[in-house]
Order: C-alpha cells, then structure tokens, then sequence
C-alpha cells in the first residue's frame, strides 16, 4: 500500500520516527522548515539539532521543499501544533493527491477552535484520509530501540492494518483503535497534567504528593475527555494512562521540565525563550480550558495550570486552592460533572 514515507517536521519525534520506520527499506523525505537542519541530516548522517547522538540512515533524505513530500502515498505530520493549520494550507496549495493517507502524530488542542490536530488538518486537506498516533513515546528512546508501544487510531478501519504494519518494527509494537478522538484527547491533556506534576517537583513535594495529583489528573482527563466524544476505556490505555505516566514521572520530559521550573519560580516567558524544542502543555492549557468552560465540565487542575500559565498567577495559589477544595466521593460518575 505504502511503496515510499514523508514526515513533516524534523525535532526529534520525527526524526525518531524516521530512523525506525527505515527499517522497511523504504524511501523517506523528511521536511524541515530549516535548510541547515536538512544540509546536517543529508551531509552528517545526525541531526545535531534535535537527536544529535543516533544515526540517521541513508535511506532518509532530508529537504526543506515542502513540495517533495507529495509524491508519498503516506505523510506523517509530527509538527508543533501552532505550526499544523500554516503548513497544512501550504500543502494544500502545493496540492497533494487525493486519498493520500496522513497521519497526525501532534499533541494538542487548537485554542478557540478547539480542533484536535487531525480535524485541523481535515480542515485544510479534506481529500487526505486521516490517521493518528500516541501514546508513550519518548523520542530519544524510540530512536535508541528501547521497547515502547503506541496506538494507531483510525475512524476507517481499512487504514488501520496496513499502518499498523508500517509502525510495528524493532522495538516498537503498535496497537489498533478506531477511537481517534479519545486518542489524541489522552495525548493533549496529559502535557497540561504533566506541567502540574512538574510544579509538585518544583516545590519539592513528596512522592505522595505527585501520586495524588497523576491520579486526580487521570480523573479530571477521562471526565474532559469524555465529555469530548472520546471512550472511556481509551484514556486507561497507552494513549492515555500511559502516555500520562511517562510524561508525569520522565526526567526527559519536556512538559514536567516546563512545570519545575515554574515551581521554582521561574516565569513562563522565560521558560519557553529559553527552550529549543515546544512544552506542549503550554498552548494545550488554553485550548483545554476553553473547552471546559464550553463543555460546562469542571477541570479543576486545567483551570489552575491555566491560570498559572495565561493569567500571571502564582502556582503556589493554585496548589492551596486544589487542596482547599470542598470533600467529595473520589468515584463520581461523568454524568454528574463534578471535580
């Protein structure tokens, strides 16, 4: 079905995925947005930038022509989100074939729209049939063959075993799910609980503390994402537990890094002036809250993240208002919409 691969988007994810999906021997155009990111990868065999330690195989030709990324009958979009709808409009002005099959591996919730990036993209590229990955994926250790696991999500099921087939190489195992909003819901959200926990690191809170917030942010993302049009049962799978685990409790993680450090004490604006790659927690925060407040769902632990992040206001506010909460059950069912 797949005779050749374009990845969109050259950090470290994508670079990642380009040196596994190598395995099957088949031709890769990479596409950065940055010519001398391209020259490194085609000239050194590295991207020095973003993965600087794995070897990129011959078989991946980097290019900074978004054009050269058409003839593929498979892209694989792995960009910032605030970058996805500008690069989507510009391929569709270069005009990809129809039933080209793209696949969405971007964390995020667009702010306003409240699009999750594969409707984005459907927006910009509705002749494309739509595909998602996620779920606990650190690049560096996918590049490094450390054993992982993922979800390919679908809403047409002829898709899902051929792109199952194409991701499942050495090391990492891709699962099946026609759940394509739940997916990328667990995806997005857990960068926003992922700053909260990285606070608790910040202000040098106890294990206990960590754990209770990860399992009230487990809570909190299954009710949202429900609420949503996502299933249950997804947010208790790679794409959402898991995903939310690793990015809580990961020393690589770049959200939990963003949340340290603002319990530190350092400001937002600073912290992502000094950052190469994205927290995408930051962006997701707004767009998250917005669909709360839409939704009439209560989000506790978006909202002050929220707060922390767009209204100036302390975190150590925020941690004394989640705690000063009013008692409740722990198990409250989605329907009664409470925190």
């Amino acid at each position: 079905m797949f005779d050749r691969i374009s990845i969109i988007g050259s950090g470290s994810w994508g670079t990642a995925l380009a040196v596994i999906l190598a395995d099957h021997g088949l031709p890769i155009t990479l596409w950065s947005h940055n010519p001398a990111v391209a020259e490194d990868i085609n000239s050194n065999r590295i991207n020095s930038s973003y993965l600087p330690d794995v070897k990129i195989p011959a078989t991946v030709r980097a290019t900074p022509d978004l054009a050269e990324t058409l003839s593929s009958p498979l892209i694989i979009s792995v960009l910032p989100s605030k970058a996805v709808r500008k690069t989507a409009m510009q391929i569709a002005e270069l005009g990809p074939k129809p039933g080209t099959v793209l696949v969405s591996c971007t964390k995020g919730i667009e702010h306003d729209s409240g699009k999750l990036m594969s409707q984005v993209l459907a927006d910009c590229l509705p002749d494309c049939r739509m595909a998602v990955l996620s779920g606990p994926n650190l690049a560096v250790e996918i590049a490094r063959r450390i054993p992982a696991a993922s979800v390919i999500g679908s809403d047409q099921p002829d898709l899902l075993e051929p792109l199952q087939r194409i991701f499942s190489v050495k090391g990492f195992r891709a699962y099946t799910s026609d759940d394509i909003l739940g997916i990328q819901l667990g995806g997005a959200l857990k960068n926003v609980y992922a700053i909260a926990a990285g606070v608790c690191d910040g202000f040098g809170m106890g294990d206990n503390s960590k754990a209770a917030l990860v399992t009230r942010s487990l809570a909190e993302m299954t009710r949202l994402g429900v609420s949503l049009g996502g299933r249950k049962e997804t947010f208790f799978g790679l794409s959402g537990i898991g995903d939310l685990m690793v990015t809580c409790f990961s020393a690589q993680s770049r959200n939990r890094k963003f949340g340290e450090r603002l319990g530190r004490g350092e400001t937002p604006a600073a912290i992502i002036d000094s950052m190469k790659m994205v927290a995408e927690g930051v962006p997701t925060s707004l767009g998250a809250w917005q669909c709360a407040q839409r939704a009439g769902i209560e989000a506790p632990i978006t909202a002050e993240i929220y707060s922390a992040l767009h209204e100036a206001k302390p975190p150590r506010e925020s941690i004394s208002e989640l705690l000063g909460r009013p008692p409740k059950p722990e198990n409250d069912t989605i329907s009664s919409r409470r925190a």
